[in-house]
């Protein structure tokens, strides 16, 4: 059984990717998408954002939301279905909440997954 789907419903969570360079835990916080067992996020700054640099180089991650905290492995998606997917789940669970203009975010942004199983 995948994460609790109330998880799907909070505004944030928090990754922690190893620094490509430092080899220390670095932490973000960023708007994700939710689906079963994946979890999605989108990069503005594309394949130049640290924590994407970082996830390039050493995929174990951490992911936590709300105080639940789940082991994963991520990866830059490229099948163009998930892709589309992805950037569709996060644009409707944020477009109504946001003031601005996610268009250009939502077409533009690389699309990552995270492989989630539950930490021990």
């Amino acid at each position: 059984m995948g994460p609790e789907g109330s998880l799907a419903d909070e505004d944030y969570c928090y990754l922690t990717t190893v620094g490509r360079t430092s080899g220390r835990p670095r932490e973000i916080e960023i708007w994700f998408g939710l689906e079963r067992d994946t979890l999605y996020l989108l990069s503005g700054g594309r394949d130049r954002s640290d924590w994407v640099r970082n996830l390039r180089n050493e995929p174990r991650v951490s992911v936590r939301i709300a105080g639940t905290v789940m082991e994963g492995r991520a990866r830059i998606v490229v099948d163009p279905v998930e892709d589309r997917r992805a950037r569709t789940l996060l644009a409707d669970k944020y477009g109504p909440r946001y003031s601005g203009d996610l268009e250009s975010w939502k077409a533009g942004a690389l699309p990552v997954a995270v492989d989630l199983s539950a930490a021990p």
